[in-house]
Order: C-alpha cells, then sequence, then structure tokens
C-alpha cells in the first residue's frame, strides 16, 4: 500500500497513522485550517475541495473517512464522491454502533437492521448508505466499522477518576460496549489490507454497566470511586446529547471482527484495556488524592 488519504483525523485516525502507518510510503490527511498533524502531509478543507485533494481522492490506496456527517450530510461526500468514484483500493468509513437504537438489552450483531430515532444517528445511517452506494458505483470495497465507546491514551476512566470528574450513574439493566482505540486501528488495518467490504461491529468482548470501568479504574489507582447517582436523578441535568446516548440499551456481538482479526482483540475488556493504560503511565501525572477521589 502506497498511499493513505484520511479525511478527517481525529482521534481514531491519528492512533492508526501512529500505529500502522508505516505501512504506506505517502500518509495524508484533511485539515479544516491546515494545521500541520506529525507524520501526515496536511490537506486543507473547509467544505470545498483543492485540486491537490481531488487528485489524492483519485488516487489514494486506500481512504479512511472518520468525519461524523452533519445536518446536511457526510463534509467529503459532497466535493470528492466524484473523484473516490475514480479511484481504486479500500474504503473506509468509521462509524457508530448508535444506528443500531434501543434493542431492550438485547444481543444483535451486523444482521440486525438500523433502528435509530436521534437525529444525529439517523445522518449516521443516511452517511453510511452513501459510501456503501459510492461504492458499488466504483467497485470499490466499503467497509463501514461500527464503533463502540471509545477509550485509550488520554481518554479513560483512569484519567477521570484521577482529576474528579468521574461520574457513577446507574440504572438497572443498561449495559454499554467499549473498545479501545489500539482495537480500532487493528481492525482498520485488516480491513484495508483484506479489502473487507461490509459492516463489522468494532466493540470488545464484553458488554458493562456505565459504572463498571469506573469502579475498576479507581480500584486500579486505590482511591474511592466517586458515589452512586441513580439515572433518575443524573437524568435531570444531562444534555440532549448524553440523554440520546442513554437512551440506547443493547449488547452488541464481534464475532464477525474476530473472524477478520483471525485472532483475539489486543483488549478483550475494559478491565484489559485499563489494566494495560496504567501500566503505561496513564494518569501518573495525576494524584486522585488531591482532586476529591478518598484514598482507601
Amino acid at each position: 500500500m502506497k498511499t493513505l488519504l484520511c479525511l478527517g483525523l481525529g482521534y481514531c485516525g491519528q492512533r492508526f497513522v501512529a500505529l500502522h502507518g508505516g505501512l504506506f510510503a505517502r500518509r495524508l490527511a484533511t485539515s479544516r485550517y491546515g494545521t500541520a498533524r506529525e507524520g501526515v502531509e496536511t490537506l486543507r478543507f473547509d467544505g470545498t475541495a483543492s485540486p491537490e485533494l481531488l487528485d489524492a481522492a483519485r488516487t489514494a490506496d486506500v481512504v479512511l473517512a472518520t468525519a461524523a456527517p452533519g445536518e446536511e450530510g457526510d463534509p467529503f461526500l459532497r466535493s470528492l464522491a466524484e473523484a473516490l468514484a475514480g479511484g481504486r483500493g479500500p474504503l473506509i468509513y468509521l462509524s457508530t454502533i448508535g444506528v443500531y437504537g434501543d434493542t431492550g438489552g438485547a444481543w444483535i450483531d451486523e444482521d440486525a437492521p438500523p433502528s435509530a430515532v436521534s437525529a444525529r444517528a439517523r445522518r449516521r445511517v443516511a452517511a453510511e448508505a452513501q459510501w456503501r452506494a459510492l461504492g458499488e458505483r466504483a467497485g470499490r470495497p466499503v467497509a463501514i466499522l461500527r464503533l463502540g465507546g471509545i477509550y485509550g491514551p488520554g481518554r479513560n476512566a483512569l484519567i477521570d477518576v484521577a482529576d474528579g470528574s468521574a461520574r457513577c450513574i446507574e440504572r438497572a439493566g443498561q449495559m454499554f460496549n467499549r473498545i479501545h482505540v489500539d482495537d480500532i486501528a487493528g481492525a482498520i488495518r485488516a480491513a484495508a489490507e483484506q479489502g473487507f467490504d461490509g459492516i463489522l461491529n468494532v466493540v470488545d468482548d464484553e458488554p458493562a454497566p456505565a459504572c463498571a470501568p469506573v469502579r475498576f479504574a479507581a480500584g486500579l489507582l486505590g482511591v474511592e470511586g466517586p458515589a452512586p447517582e441513580p439515572f433518575e436523578v443524573a437524568s435531570a441535568t444531562m444534555s440532549a446529547m448524553a440523554l440520546s446516548f442513554w437512551a440506547d440499551n443493547r449488547r452488541v456481538r464481534n464475532a464477525r471482527l474476530h473472524a477478520l482479526l483471525g485472532g483475539n482483540l489486543a483488549y478483550p475488556t475494559y478491565r484489559d484495556g485499563l489494566t494495560a493504560l496504567l501500566g503505561q503511565g496513564e494518569a501518573a501525572a495525576l494524584d486522585p488524592r488531591r482532586s476529591g477521589s478518598r484514598p482507601r
């Protein structure tokens, strides 16, 4: 693989480049303000594609799209669809398991139809369909990676507990799926190398309540975690986005992900991921005993 084009370079895209960027002789990424990023050549994109970006869209061996759609739809397809249709190689689109909506806690896999009700999730469903249609028209494989709740370096329950921002909101029977960003990067690599075409749930092996990672992180740090808050009380001060997050209760299967990877995830549960992050020095600069958490 010679050239990678990242349409948007957020948390997941940056981690993929950091871990697997060496697979590509050339790495390009868009930036709204033309901000330089380590390890990539930056192409400015403010809604209008430059000749350089159009050329990159036509010639890149792998295209990774990481930006969420806005009210007007996918920000890149409006100006890059024709150029992408003229290219070859895998198209990889990062979506969310939020498209499934609420299943009442039931287990589902990729065969479950999207049933999201929030406007934000419906925009994701529409964007997925647009990327799939583009791939069919161009004869290019399109991998739709539906991600669980993302955590990893700089974004995890260890930091939240250590800096005093962690909350332990409890709602009977509510379950959430998570995924370490390094496993997302691994899934992107596998999809690119194998030319995967279809939908892939990128979640770890163990859905768990919202409080579970917080309590486990507090235990790793040797402090008392935040006091439990009933959802019925906490919801009174939640934003509309947070409420939409809590509206969905589901358990998502990942057998297709295991098959693509040919084995296990690097971090099959939040316990594995948080333990590894602690060993890597995560939250070491923060003293939980000075942030409101109580030592055990």
